[in-house]
């Protein structure tokens, strides 16, 4: 029902902004939660936030303050921007869509759907 692809990681240095993209298909995109995670070599997947239909949004705290998710759900996309990238942060970035829930999934097992990933390296 949804397929999704990421886009605009790459190589980036330590100190700059990060923007990723993940376009989604499907009929009802519109209500689904939209989660982005990563997942470092040998390191379990991690919960970077989520963003709700309605555009609200919520944040792991260790992100929180650096970290934007957006949404525009006329172009069936939704958007990361983290700023101040470490070293640490290098990793490959996931979207994830879920729907017909009504709690906020922050673990990869409450998502039904996965981008391919997208690989992010901080260069320092």
């Amino acid at each position: 029902q949804v397929q999704l692809v990421e886009s605009g990681g790459g190589l980036v240095q330590a100190g700059d902004s990060l923007r990723l993209s993940c376009a989604a298909s499907g009929p009802t995109f519109s209500t689904y939660f939209m989660g982005w995670f990563r997942q470092a070599p040998g390191k379990e997947r991690e919960f970077i936030g989520t963003i709700t239909s309605g555009g609200r949004t919520y944040y792991a705290d260790s992100v929180k303050g650096r970290t934007t998710l957006s949404r525009d759900n006329a172009k069936n996309t939704v958007y990361l921007q983290m700023n101040n990238m470490k070293p640490e942060d290098t990793a490959v970035y996931y979207c994830a869509a879920r729907n017909l829930v009504r709690s906020t999934p922050r673990v990869p097992e409450e998502y039904d759907y996965w981008g391919q990933g997208t690989q992010v390296t901080v260069s320092s």
